[in-house]
């Protein structure tokens, strides 16, 4: 297939690219390089560096060629920030998604992949599935469930083919290919680059949460699984037309929990501090995977935490100053 693939020069989208091209897929990459990195994008994959914004330069790429689906990747993804500055959040996430969505149809394109999230539910002491109450806790959350909301009336009215894939804590690294975030927001980077000396300490917001050890748990999932499951969706979207699918390991790990597997793979200190509550911070999303699991066969090869913070780590140990 012809992939027309946004925020390609992102963590999952870089990591998707480079396996849609080994799986034989063409791919073209959209990305602003807002907070992307030009390094990370597949040298096989033919880049176009522009705004989703940008509508003129959206509807050229998508009409330069004949694409059979789009992944959308591109968003800001920062839960935090998103509870400062909403409108960012809805003007990038939002927004920028229904122009794509809209400029795709008119393309002709048939299928569309979103990359969304477990933040459109209400956290819950039991594994989430599909059918759990939806209930964002943050603005972030919201823009996902939107998009997801905007592509079920795009297939109803259009036709178009969607999957949403809403994964938990996606970590770890692919040879080569690590996460680069900047600024740096999620727990396993941080706790790495603490190892590194590249930061003084961890901090862990919140420690009354209702959870065993008063901290937030959450599911984490390999890059390598992550991206298979979005191929294995896309091939799916041939037969059906609406696909919503969890994504995660079904185990939750305290922050707690992720800062004590970091000093046994690293074996090093990790200086670790206490600070408040951070607004929009459920405390527990863990994932029910068998929906995906009974419907197209995948299953997780790395569901260890210790064997994704060894990925990891092997990334940020060999890339300290990551693509730059």
């Amino acid at each position: 297939m012809n992939i027309f693939l946004t925020g390609g020069a992102g963590y999952i989208g870089s990591a998707t690219a480079d396996m849609l091209l080994q799986a034989g897929h063409s791919v073209t990459v959209y990305d602003s390089l807002v907070t992307g990195y030009r390094a990370a994008v597949p040298g096989a994959a033919r880049f176009i560096q522009a705004d989703l914004a940008d509508s003129s330069a959206l509807a050229d790429a998508l009409a330069s060629e004949k694409f059979d689906a789009v992944m959308h990747f591109a968003a800001f993804i920062e839960a935090g920030e998103s509870m400062k500055d909403p409108g960012k959040f809805f003007r990038n996430n939002l927004a920028n998604s229904l122009t794509l969505i809209e400029t795709a149809v008119r393309a002709g394109v048939r299928r569309f992949v979103l990359s969304s999230t477990a933040a459109v539910y209400a956290s819950s002491d039991a594994p989430l599935s599909e059918d759990s109450p939806i209930e964002p806790a943050n603005a972030y959350g919201f823009t996902k469930l939107a998009i997801e909301q905007a592509l079920e009336w795009y297939r109803r009215i259009h036709g178009l083919h969607y999957a949403a894939l809403r994964y938990f804590n996606a970590c770890g690294a692919l040879p080569g290919r690590g996460e680069a975030h900047q600024p740096e927001s999620h727990l396993i980077p941080l706790v790495l680059k603490t190892a590194l000396g590249q930061r003084e300490a961890v901090s862990i917001y919140g420690t009354d949460y209702p959870t065993p050890d008063g901290t937030c748990i959450r599911d984490y999932i390999h890059i390598a699984d992550l991206v298979s499951a979005h191929l294995l969706a896309l091939e799916a979207l041939g037969e059906r037309d609406r696909l919503v699918y969890n994504l995660g390991n079904g185990n939750g790990y305290s922050v707690r929990e992720v800062i004590e597997a970091a000093r046994r793979v690293t074996g090093r200190p990790i200086p670790a501090v206490e600070s408040p509550r951070r607004p929009g911070d459920a405390p527990r999303l863990v994932a029910s995977s068998e929906k995906i699991r009974r419907e197209l066969g995948w299953t997780p090869q790395h569901p260890g935490l210790d064997d994704i913070i060894a990925s990891a780590w092997e990334w940020h140990s060999s890339h300290p100053e990551g693509y730059k």
